[in-house]
Protein backbone atom coordinates (compact mmCIF):
# COMPACT_ATOMS: atom_id res chain seq x y z
CA UNK A 1 0.00 0.00 0.00
CA UNK A 2 1.06 3.37 -0.87
CA UNK A 3 1.29 6.60 0.83
CA UNK A 4 -1.85 8.01 -0.73
CA UNK A 5 -4.37 6.47 1.45
CA UNK A 6 -2.26 8.41 4.54
CA UNK A 7 -2.22 11.43 2.35
CA UNK A 8 -5.98 11.81 1.53
CA UNK A 9 -6.31 10.31 5.51
CA UNK A 10 -4.57 13.24 7.02
CA UNK A 11 -5.52 15.58 5.11
CA UNK A 12 -8.81 14.81 5.24
CA UNK A 13 -8.59 15.92 9.11
CA UNK A 14 -9.81 19.18 8.50
CA UNK A 15 -13.18 18.53 8.45
CA UNK A 16 -13.87 16.46 11.70
CA UNK A 17 -16.68 14.03 11.25
CA UNK A 18 -19.37 14.91 13.82
CA UNK A 19 -22.15 12.56 13.42
CA UNK A 20 -23.02 9.66 11.85
CA UNK A 21 -26.92 9.10 11.10
CA UNK A 22 -28.31 6.70 10.08
CA UNK A 23 -31.68 5.78 8.46
CA UNK A 24 -33.17 2.83 6.40
CA UNK A 25 -29.74 1.88 5.91
CA UNK A 26 -28.76 5.68 4.54
CA UNK A 27 -26.14 6.93 6.53
CA UNK A 28 -25.49 10.97 6.60
CA UNK A 29 -22.08 11.84 7.12
CA UNK A 30 -22.71 15.56 9.22
CA UNK A 31 -19.20 17.29 9.05
CA UNK A 32 -18.24 20.08 10.10
CA UNK A 33 -16.27 22.35 8.20
CA UNK A 34 -13.19 24.13 8.88
CA UNK A 35 -12.12 26.63 6.27
CA UNK A 36 -8.30 26.69 5.60
CA UNK A 37 -6.65 28.63 3.21
CA UNK A 38 -4.41 27.55 0.56
CA UNK A 39 -1.33 29.13 -0.77
CA UNK A 40 0.68 28.59 -3.87
CA UNK A 41 1.70 25.15 -4.99
CA UNK A 42 -0.77 23.19 -2.31
CA UNK A 43 -3.42 25.40 -4.32
CA UNK A 44 -2.40 24.03 -7.81
CA UNK A 45 -2.34 20.79 -6.37
CA UNK A 46 -5.39 20.45 -5.26
CA UNK A 47 -7.21 22.36 -8.25
CA UNK A 48 -7.92 20.68 -11.66
CA UNK A 49 -4.97 21.54 -13.21
CA UNK A 50 -3.31 18.32 -11.94
CA UNK A 51 -6.85 16.08 -12.83
CA UNK A 52 -5.17 13.59 -15.00
CA UNK A 53 -8.75 11.90 -15.08
CA UNK A 54 -11.04 14.30 -16.31
CA UNK A 55 -13.65 16.13 -14.39
CA UNK A 56 -13.85 17.81 -11.16
CA UNK A 57 -11.71 16.51 -8.02
CA UNK A 58 -15.56 15.64 -6.27
CA UNK A 59 -15.91 12.83 -9.58
CA UNK A 60 -14.26 10.12 -7.15
CA UNK A 61 -17.14 10.16 -4.53
CA UNK A 62 -19.65 12.41 -6.64
CA UNK A 63 -20.75 14.42 -3.44
CA UNK A 64 -19.68 17.63 -1.99
CA UNK A 65 -16.24 18.66 -0.78
CA UNK A 66 -17.11 17.69 3.05
CA UNK A 67 -18.91 14.72 2.34
CA UNK A 68 -15.61 13.73 0.35
CA UNK A 69 -14.01 14.06 3.54
CA UNK A 70 -15.88 12.42 5.62
CA UNK A 71 -15.99 9.57 3.19
CA UNK A 72 -11.94 10.25 3.10
CA UNK A 73 -11.69 9.81 6.93
CA UNK A 74 -13.60 6.62 7.34
CA UNK A 75 -11.91 4.99 4.65
CA UNK A 76 -8.43 5.70 6.53
CA UNK A 77 -9.86 4.32 9.77
CA UNK A 78 -10.88 0.99 8.25
CA UNK A 79 -7.52 0.70 6.19
CA UNK A 80 -4.87 1.73 8.90
CA UNK A 81 -6.88 0.13 11.62
CA UNK A 82 -4.79 -2.14 13.70
CA UNK A 83 -7.62 -5.17 13.96
CA UNK A 84 -8.65 -7.32 11.90
CA UNK A 85 -10.91 -5.69 8.98
CA UNK A 86 -13.82 -7.50 8.96
CA UNK A 87 -14.12 -7.17 13.13
CA UNK A 88 -13.88 -2.91 11.54
CA UNK A 89 -16.47 -4.09 9.47
CA UNK A 90 -19.07 -5.62 11.29
CA UNK A 91 -18.55 -2.69 14.48
CA UNK A 92 -19.82 -0.04 11.52
CA UNK A 93 -21.66 -2.12 9.33
CA UNK A 94 -24.54 -0.01 8.95
CA UNK A 95 -21.98 2.30 7.65
CA UNK A 96 -20.38 0.10 5.51
CA UNK A 97 -23.50 -1.03 3.95
CA UNK A 98 -24.72 2.34 2.78
CA UNK A 99 -25.26 2.21 -0.74
CA UNK A 100 -23.80 5.73 -1.13
CA UNK A 101 -20.55 5.22 0.62
CA UNK A 102 -20.03 1.70 -1.48
CA UNK A 103 -20.60 3.87 -4.78
CA UNK A 104 -18.00 6.07 -3.60
CA UNK A 105 -15.98 3.40 -2.76
CA UNK A 106 -16.42 1.98 -6.12
CA UNK A 107 -15.96 4.73 -8.17
CA UNK A 108 -12.87 5.52 -5.84
CA UNK A 109 -11.67 2.16 -6.92
CA UNK A 110 -12.23 2.49 -10.49
CA UNK A 111 -10.59 6.29 -10.30
CA UNK A 112 -7.07 5.30 -8.60
CA UNK A 113 -3.86 5.04 -10.88
CA UNK A 114 -1.55 3.55 -8.16
CA UNK A 115 -1.94 -0.10 -8.76
CA UNK A 116 -1.30 -1.25 -4.94
CA UNK A 117 -3.78 1.27 -3.83
CA UNK A 118 -6.34 -0.10 -6.41
CA UNK A 119 -5.76 -3.63 -5.50
CA UNK A 120 -6.45 -3.11 -1.53
CA UNK A 121 -9.36 -1.18 -2.17
CA UNK A 122 -10.60 -3.63 -3.87
CA UNK A 123 -10.06 -6.07 -1.64
CA UNK A 124 -11.83 -4.07 0.72
CA UNK A 125 -14.89 -3.44 -0.98
CA UNK A 126 -14.71 -7.29 -2.02
CA UNK A 127 -14.41 -8.35 1.98
CA UNK A 128 -17.28 -5.31 2.71
CA UNK A 129 -19.83 -7.11 0.18
CA UNK A 130 -19.28 -10.70 1.52
CA UNK A 131 -19.87 -9.79 5.21
CA UNK A 132 -22.79 -7.86 3.66
CA UNK A 133 -23.93 -10.70 1.92
CA UNK A 134 -23.39 -12.74 4.85
CA UNK A 135 -25.15 -10.82 7.52
CA UNK A 136 -28.46 -10.76 4.73
CA UNK A 137 -28.24 -14.78 4.68
CA UNK A 138 -28.31 -14.92 8.63
CA UNK A 139 -31.01 -12.65 8.48
CA UNK A 140 -32.74 -14.50 5.90
CA UNK A 141 -32.39 -17.80 7.71
CA UNK A 142 -33.40 -16.37 11.06
CA UNK A 143 -36.88 -14.69 9.12
CA UNK A 144 -37.44 -18.39 7.10
CA UNK A 145 -36.70 -20.45 10.34
CA UNK A 146 -39.33 -18.16 12.21
CA UNK A 147 -41.51 -18.52 9.36
CA UNK A 148 -41.40 -22.57 9.28
CA UNK A 149 -42.18 -22.39 13.15
CA UNK A 150 -44.78 -20.47 13.30
CA UNK A 151 -46.58 -23.02 10.29
CA UNK A 152 -45.55 -25.94 11.89
CA UNK A 153 -47.14 -24.48 15.42
CA UNK A 154 -50.35 -23.68 13.68
CA UNK A 155 -50.42 -27.21 12.27
CA UNK A 156 -49.80 -28.56 15.59
CA UNK A 157 -53.17 -26.81 16.96
CA UNK A 158 -54.89 -27.68 13.92
CA UNK A 159 -54.40 -31.57 14.26
CA UNK A 160 -54.97 -30.95 18.33
CA UNK A 161 -58.16 -29.33 17.25
CA UNK A 162 -59.22 -31.59 14.80
CA UNK A 163 -58.09 -34.62 17.47
CA UNK A 164 -60.33 -32.85 20.23
CA UNK A 165 -63.28 -32.80 17.87
CA UNK A 166 -63.33 -36.34 17.11
CA UNK A 167 -62.82 -36.85 20.88
CA UNK A 168 -65.95 -35.27 22.10
CA UNK A 169 -67.96 -37.63 19.24
CA UNK A 170 -66.54 -40.84 20.79
CA UNK A 171 -69.24 -42.58 22.80
CA UNK A 172 -68.49 -44.36 26.14
CA UNK A 173 -67.26 -47.62 24.39
CA UNK A 174 -65.19 -46.11 21.83
CA UNK A 175 -63.45 -44.66 24.79
CA UNK A 176 -62.90 -47.21 26.82
CA UNK A 177 -61.56 -49.86 23.38
CA UNK A 178 -59.32 -46.90 22.34
CA UNK A 179 -57.66 -46.71 25.93
CA UNK A 180 -57.47 -50.43 26.19
CA UNK A 181 -54.96 -50.37 23.01
CA UNK A 182 -52.64 -48.11 24.47
CA UNK A 183 -49.32 -49.98 25.65
CA UNK A 184 -49.47 -49.25 28.97
CA UNK A 185 -45.67 -50.77 29.04
CA UNK A 186 -44.07 -47.49 29.63
CA UNK A 187 -46.55 -46.10 32.07
CA UNK A 188 -45.19 -43.88 35.28
CA UNK A 189 -42.16 -43.42 33.33
CA UNK A 190 -40.84 -40.78 31.31
CA UNK A 191 -41.16 -42.20 27.77
CA UNK A 192 -36.97 -41.87 25.73
CA UNK A 193 -37.72 -40.38 23.13
CA UNK A 194 -34.83 -40.48 20.59
CA UNK A 195 -34.42 -38.09 17.86
CA UNK A 196 -31.69 -39.65 15.66
CA UNK A 197 -29.37 -36.45 14.18
CA UNK A 198 -29.63 -36.39 10.54
CA UNK A 199 -26.13 -36.44 8.36
CA UNK A 200 -24.55 -33.57 7.14
CA UNK A 201 -25.07 -35.61 3.86
CA UNK A 202 -28.56 -36.10 4.14
CA UNK A 203 -29.48 -32.41 5.09
CA UNK A 204 -31.48 -30.51 2.57
CA UNK A 205 -29.71 -27.43 0.93
CA UNK A 206 -31.60 -24.28 2.21
CA UNK A 207 -32.19 -21.48 0.14
CA UNK A 208 -29.36 -19.41 1.34
CA UNK A 209 -26.63 -22.45 1.89
CA UNK A 210 -27.50 -22.05 -2.28
CA UNK A 211 -27.25 -17.98 -2.29
CA UNK A 212 -24.40 -18.09 -0.18
CA UNK A 213 -21.96 -19.71 -2.47
CA UNK A 214 -23.55 -17.49 -6.05
CA UNK A 215 -19.82 -16.13 -6.12
CA UNK A 216 -18.00 -19.07 -5.94
CA UNK A 217 -20.26 -20.72 -8.75
CA UNK A 218 -19.75 -17.45 -10.55
CA UNK A 219 -15.92 -18.21 -10.56
CA UNK A 220 -15.61 -22.22 -11.22
CA UNK A 221 -18.36 -22.51 -13.74
CA UNK A 222 -17.45 -20.76 -17.58
CA UNK A 223 -17.58 -18.21 -18.98
CA UNK A 224 -13.43 -19.01 -18.14
CA UNK A 225 -10.88 -16.72 -19.47
CA UNK A 226 -8.60 -17.67 -22.41
CA UNK A 227 -6.40 -20.54 -21.47
CA UNK A 228 -8.55 -21.44 -18.74
CA UNK A 229 -10.14 -25.02 -18.08
CA UNK A 230 -12.30 -27.01 -15.43
CA UNK A 231 -8.87 -28.58 -14.84
CA UNK A 232 -6.96 -25.21 -13.72
CA UNK A 233 -10.03 -23.92 -11.80
CA UNK A 234 -10.29 -26.55 -9.50
CA UNK A 235 -6.46 -26.46 -9.34
CA UNK A 236 -6.72 -22.71 -8.58
CA UNK A 237 -9.71 -22.73 -6.14
CA UNK A 238 -8.75 -26.11 -4.69
CA UNK A 239 -9.33 -24.98 -0.90
CA UNK A 240 -12.10 -23.70 -1.20
CA UNK A 241 -14.42 -26.63 -2.45
CA UNK A 242 -15.73 -27.38 1.14
CA UNK A 243 -18.44 -30.37 1.66
CA UNK A 244 -21.67 -27.81 1.29
CA UNK A 245 -19.86 -26.12 -2.34
CA UNK A 246 -20.05 -29.96 -3.62
CA UNK A 247 -23.59 -30.41 -2.56
CA UNK A 248 -24.48 -27.36 -4.13
CA UNK A 249 -22.43 -28.50 -7.20
CA UNK A 250 -23.81 -32.13 -6.81
CA UNK A 251 -27.46 -31.09 -6.75
CA UNK A 252 -27.03 -28.40 -10.28
CA UNK A 253 -25.20 -31.72 -11.67
CA UNK A 254 -28.64 -33.71 -10.90
CA UNK A 255 -30.47 -31.40 -12.25
CA UNK A 256 -29.01 -31.65 -15.78
CA UNK A 257 -26.29 -28.77 -15.57
CA UNK A 258 -23.32 -30.69 -17.24
CA UNK A 259 -20.52 -27.22 -16.57
CA UNK A 260 -21.07 -28.60 -12.62
CA UNK A 261 -20.45 -32.43 -13.58
CA UNK A 262 -17.68 -31.21 -15.54
CA UNK A 263 -16.26 -29.41 -12.43
CA UNK A 264 -17.02 -32.06 -10.04
CA UNK A 265 -15.32 -34.93 -12.50
CA UNK A 266 -11.95 -32.25 -12.01
CA UNK A 267 -12.24 -32.28 -8.60
CA UNK A 268 -12.25 -35.98 -8.38
CA UNK A 269 -9.17 -35.91 -10.83
CA UNK A 270 -7.14 -33.30 -8.21
CA UNK A 271 -8.52 -35.18 -5.21
CA UNK A 272 -6.75 -38.80 -6.87
CA UNK A 273 -3.59 -36.68 -7.44
CA UNK A 274 -3.22 -35.19 -4.13
CA UNK A 275 -4.36 -38.52 -2.05
CA UNK A 276 -1.47 -40.62 -4.24
CA UNK A 277 1.13 -37.74 -3.04
CA UNK A 278 -0.04 -37.72 0.14
CA UNK A 279 0.17 -41.91 -0.02
CA UNK A 280 3.78 -41.96 -1.19
CA UNK A 281 5.19 -39.19 1.91
CA UNK A 282 3.41 -41.33 4.39
CA UNK A 283 4.79 -44.64 2.58
CA UNK A 284 8.31 -42.50 3.14
CA UNK A 285 7.84 -41.42 6.77
CA UNK A 286 7.21 -45.40 7.48
CA UNK A 287 10.18 -46.13 5.71
CA UNK A 288 12.88 -44.97 8.50
CA UNK A 289 12.01 -47.42 10.88
CA UNK A 290 12.34 -45.93 13.88
CA UNK A 291 9.71 -43.57 15.42
CA UNK A 292 12.21 -40.56 16.38
CA UNK A 293 13.15 -40.80 12.67
CA UNK A 294 9.53 -40.71 11.51
CA UNK A 295 8.72 -37.72 13.34
CA UNK A 296 12.06 -36.06 12.16
CA UNK A 297 10.59 -37.09 8.41
CA UNK A 298 7.07 -35.17 9.25
CA UNK A 299 9.33 -32.11 10.82
CA UNK A 300 11.11 -31.78 7.48
CA UNK A 301 7.82 -32.13 4.95
CA UNK A 302 6.12 -29.93 7.38
CA UNK A 303 8.86 -26.86 6.72
CA UNK A 304 8.85 -27.56 2.99
CA UNK A 305 4.54 -27.65 3.15
CA UNK A 306 4.11 -30.95 2.12
CA UNK A 307 1.80 -31.66 4.80
CA UNK A 308 -2.02 -31.03 3.61
CA UNK A 309 -5.46 -32.32 4.02
CA UNK A 310 -4.92 -35.49 2.44
CA UNK A 311 -1.67 -36.51 4.59
CA UNK A 312 -3.52 -36.18 7.83
CA UNK A 313 -6.88 -37.64 6.70
CA UNK A 314 -4.65 -40.89 5.86
CA UNK A 315 -3.50 -41.15 8.78
CA UNK A 316 -6.41 -40.70 10.58
CA UNK A 317 -7.61 -43.37 8.18
CA UNK A 318 -4.56 -45.65 8.87
CA UNK A 319 -4.64 -45.53 12.63
CA UNK A 320 -8.25 -46.31 12.38
CA UNK A 321 -8.01 -49.67 10.52
CA UNK A 322 -5.22 -50.65 12.58
CA UNK A 323 -7.35 -50.03 15.84
CA UNK A 324 -10.65 -51.39 14.60
CA UNK A 325 -8.32 -55.05 13.38
CA UNK A 326 -6.69 -55.25 16.74
CA UNK A 327 -2.89 -54.04 16.05
CA UNK A 328 -2.99 -51.53 18.69
CA UNK A 329 0.92 -51.03 18.20
CA UNK A 330 0.54 -49.50 14.48
CA UNK A 331 -2.64 -47.79 15.66
CA UNK A 332 -0.90 -46.01 18.51
CA UNK A 333 2.18 -45.03 16.02
CA UNK A 334 -0.24 -43.83 13.33
CA UNK A 335 -1.84 -41.24 16.21
CA UNK A 336 1.36 -40.23 17.26
CA UNK A 337 2.22 -39.64 13.76
CA UNK A 338 -0.81 -37.66 13.51
CA UNK A 339 -0.67 -35.57 16.43
CA UNK A 340 2.91 -34.55 15.18
CA UNK A 341 2.34 -33.52 11.90
CA UNK A 342 -0.23 -31.30 13.08
CA UNK A 343 1.61 -29.75 15.70
CA UNK A 344 3.70 -28.92 12.77
CA UNK A 345 1.42 -27.73 10.88
CA UNK A 346 0.36 -25.14 13.19
CA UNK A 347 3.41 -24.28 13.77
CA UNK A 348 3.48 -22.88 10.29
CA UNK A 349 0.44 -20.95 11.00
CA UNK A 350 0.47 -17.00 10.32
CA UNK A 351 -0.28 -15.96 14.01
CA UNK A 352 0.14 -17.47 17.36
CA UNK A 353 -3.79 -16.99 18.20
CA UNK A 354 -4.93 -18.97 15.48
CA UNK A 355 -2.06 -22.27 16.55
CA UNK A 356 -3.30 -21.88 20.19
CA UNK A 357 -6.93 -21.76 18.68
CA UNK A 358 -6.42 -25.40 16.90
CA UNK A 359 -4.97 -26.66 19.21
CA UNK A 360 -7.89 -25.91 21.75
CA UNK A 361 -10.28 -27.21 19.42
CA UNK A 362 -8.26 -30.88 19.00
CA UNK A 363 -8.44 -30.94 22.79
CA UNK A 364 -11.38 -33.04 23.97
CA UNK A 365 -10.69 -32.49 27.74
CA UNK A 366 -11.13 -28.84 29.42
CA UNK A 367 -8.37 -29.02 31.84
CA UNK A 368 -5.93 -29.63 29.46
CA UNK A 369 -7.30 -26.57 27.31
CA UNK A 370 -7.39 -25.20 30.22
CA UNK A 371 -3.65 -25.72 31.10
CA UNK A 372 -3.02 -24.86 27.44
CA UNK A 373 -4.57 -21.07 27.84
CA UNK A 374 -3.21 -20.78 31.24
CA UNK A 375 0.94 -21.46 29.22
CA UNK A 376 -0.52 -18.96 26.78
CA UNK A 377 -1.59 -16.36 28.59
CA UNK A 378 0.78 -15.70 31.51
CA UNK A 379 3.41 -13.08 31.37
CA UNK A 380 6.67 -14.09 30.71
CA UNK A 381 9.60 -13.02 31.48
CA UNK A 382 12.64 -12.08 29.40
CA UNK A 383 15.94 -10.66 28.88
CA UNK A 384 17.25 -8.78 25.70
CA UNK A 385 19.04 -10.93 23.77
CA UNK A 386 23.01 -11.16 24.91
CA UNK A 387 25.24 -9.16 21.91
CA UNK A 388 22.81 -6.95 21.34
CA UNK A 389 23.93 -3.36 21.24
CA UNK A 390 21.93 -2.59 23.79
CA UNK A 391 23.34 -5.01 26.26
CA UNK A 392 27.07 -3.81 25.08
CA UNK A 393 25.85 -0.50 25.76
CA UNK A 394 25.34 -1.28 29.55
CA UNK A 395 28.74 -3.24 29.92
CA UNK A 396 30.35 -0.66 28.84
CA UNK A 397 28.69 1.72 31.79
CA UNK A 398 29.30 -1.08 34.15
CA UNK A 399 25.69 -1.57 34.21
CA UNK A 400 23.56 -5.18 33.80
CA UNK A 401 21.46 -5.50 31.04
CA UNK A 402 17.87 -4.59 31.06
CA UNK A 403 14.76 -6.29 31.58
CA UNK A 404 12.57 -6.72 29.23
CA UNK A 405 8.68 -6.40 30.28
CA UNK A 406 6.80 -9.64 30.77
CA UNK A 407 4.78 -10.51 27.95
CA UNK A 408 2.45 -13.19 27.38
CA UNK A 409 2.93 -16.05 23.88
CA UNK A 410 -0.37 -14.94 23.44
CA UNK A 411 -2.22 -12.15 24.66
CA UNK A 412 -5.76 -12.44 25.61
CA UNK A 413 -7.32 -9.75 23.61
CA UNK A 414 -6.16 -10.69 20.35
CA UNK A 415 -6.84 -14.54 20.84
CA UNK A 416 -10.82 -13.04 21.50
CA UNK A 417 -10.37 -11.44 18.41
CA UNK A 418 -9.07 -14.25 16.77
CA UNK A 419 -11.77 -16.41 17.93
CA UNK A 420 -14.66 -13.89 16.27
CA UNK A 421 -12.16 -13.77 13.15
CA UNK A 422 -12.79 -17.62 12.31
CA UNK A 423 -16.48 -17.52 13.92
CA UNK A 424 -16.76 -15.04 11.03
CA UNK A 425 -15.43 -16.56 8.53
CA UNK A 426 -16.32 -20.72 9.64
CA UNK A 427 -18.92 -20.56 12.48
CA UNK A 428 -21.69 -22.21 10.09
CA UNK A 429 -19.45 -25.48 9.81
CA UNK A 430 -21.29 -28.47 11.52
CA UNK A 431 -19.66 -31.92 11.86
CA UNK A 432 -21.37 -35.25 12.10
CA UNK A 433 -19.87 -36.05 15.71
CA UNK A 434 -21.03 -35.27 19.52
CA UNK A 435 -18.92 -32.14 19.65
CA UNK A 436 -21.51 -29.94 17.65
CA UNK A 437 -20.62 -27.06 15.56
CA UNK A 438 -17.83 -24.92 15.49
CA UNK A 439 -19.65 -21.93 16.62
CA UNK A 440 -20.80 -23.12 19.73
CA UNK A 441 -16.88 -24.97 20.36
CA UNK A 442 -14.98 -21.67 19.73
CA UNK A 443 -17.81 -19.83 21.98
CA UNK A 444 -17.23 -22.18 24.88
CA UNK A 445 -13.13 -21.92 24.36
CA UNK A 446 -13.84 -18.06 24.56
CA UNK A 447 -15.42 -18.44 27.98
CA UNK A 448 -12.90 -20.50 29.05
CA UNK A 449 -10.39 -18.08 27.83
CA UNK A 450 -12.43 -15.35 29.44
CA UNK A 451 -11.95 -16.91 33.06
CA UNK A 452 -7.98 -18.22 32.48
CA UNK A 453 -7.51 -14.67 31.78
CA UNK A 454 -9.34 -12.69 34.80
CA UNK A 455 -7.66 -15.28 36.98
CA UNK A 456 -4.35 -13.92 35.67
CA UNK A 457 -4.67 -10.36 35.36
CA UNK A 458 -7.89 -9.65 37.35
CA UNK A 459 -11.43 -8.05 35.96
CA UNK A 460 -11.44 -6.04 33.41
CA UNK A 461 -12.67 -2.67 32.86
CA UNK A 462 -15.41 -1.12 30.99
CA UNK A 463 -15.20 2.35 28.94
CA UNK A 464 -17.50 3.81 31.27
CA UNK A 465 -15.79 2.45 34.22
CA UNK A 466 -12.45 3.69 32.55
CA UNK A 467 -13.91 7.02 32.43
CA UNK A 468 -15.08 7.12 35.73
CA UNK A 469 -11.53 6.17 37.15
CA UNK A 470 -9.83 9.19 34.94
CA UNK A 471 -12.08 11.45 36.37
CA UNK A 472 -11.47 10.51 40.00
CA UNK A 473 -7.52 10.51 39.29
CA UNK A 474 -7.59 13.68 37.47
CA UNK A 475 -5.47 11.72 35.06
CA UNK A 476 -5.51 12.74 30.95
CA UNK A 477 -5.38 9.51 28.18
CA UNK A 478 -2.42 10.63 26.17
CA UNK A 479 -4.90 9.59 23.31
CA UNK A 480 -6.75 12.97 24.29
CA UNK A 481 -3.64 15.28 24.18
CA UNK A 482 -2.37 13.93 20.65
CA UNK A 483 -5.73 14.89 20.16
CA UNK A 484 -5.28 18.48 21.56
CA UNK A 485 -1.68 18.46 20.19
CA UNK A 486 -3.39 17.96 16.23
CA UNK A 487 -5.89 20.29 16.94
CA UNK A 488 -3.21 22.86 18.04
CA UNK A 489 -1.16 22.51 14.74
CA UNK A 490 -4.25 22.99 12.67
CA UNK A 491 -4.45 26.22 14.00
CA UNK A 492 -0.83 27.16 13.62
CA UNK A 493 -0.55 26.98 17.01
CA UNK A 494 1.85 24.90 19.46
CA UNK A 495 0.87 23.03 22.17
CA UNK A 496 1.97 24.11 25.66
CA UNK A 497 4.09 20.52 26.11
CA UNK A 498 5.19 20.75 22.78
CA UNK A 499 9.08 20.61 21.45
CA UNK A 500 9.36 21.94 17.86
CA UNK A 501 13.39 21.63 18.02
CA UNK A 502 13.08 18.05 19.68
CA UNK A 503 16.03 18.77 21.53
CA UNK A 504 14.68 16.87 24.53
CA UNK A 505 14.79 20.23 26.58
CA UNK A 506 13.00 20.43 29.91
CA UNK A 507 11.19 24.59 29.95
CA UNK A 508 13.31 26.43 32.47
CA UNK A 509 16.56 24.36 31.74
CA UNK A 510 19.25 25.28 28.82
CA UNK A 511 21.12 22.84 26.63
CA UNK A 512 23.49 21.78 29.23
CA UNK A 513 20.48 20.60 31.87
CA UNK A 514 21.02 23.89 33.98
CA UNK A 515 18.24 25.61 35.45
CA UNK A 516 17.37 28.95 33.73
CA UNK A 517 16.84 32.42 35.81
CA UNK A 518 15.91 35.42 34.86
CA UNK A 519 15.61 34.69 31.50
CA UNK A 520 19.46 34.15 30.81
Amino acid sequence: MKFALAIAALTATAASVSAFSTHSRNVAFACNTRTTPLFGILDEINGDSFDLLGGGKNDSGGGDDAMDKAYETFLGQLVFSANDPRLDIIDNIELCSDPVWLNWLQKKVDTTTDVEEKMALRDLKAMIDDIVKRMELSKATEEREAKEKEEAEVARLATAETESDEGRKMSDTDVLRKASSVDRSGLGEAADVKVEKVSFYEQELTPEIRMSYDDMVKKVLPPYKPGDSPTSTVFSYYDQFDAQFIKVLRERSDNGETESQDILDALSVEQGKRVEAATKNIKEVLSAGDPMRMEGFIVKMAKQGIIDEPFLLLLEANANQAAAAGAQGPAQLMKRLGQRAMEEKDKQSQTKEIKLLRQLLRTDDSTKREELLTDAFTPKQGLIVEGSAANAAKAMDGEAPDEEKPMPDVPPPDFINACKAVLLNFGNLSSDDDRGDLSSRIKQIANEAEVVATRIYGKGMSLREQQDRAWKEQSTSIFDLETLEIDAEQRGETAPWGNENNDDILPGFDATGKMRIGGQ
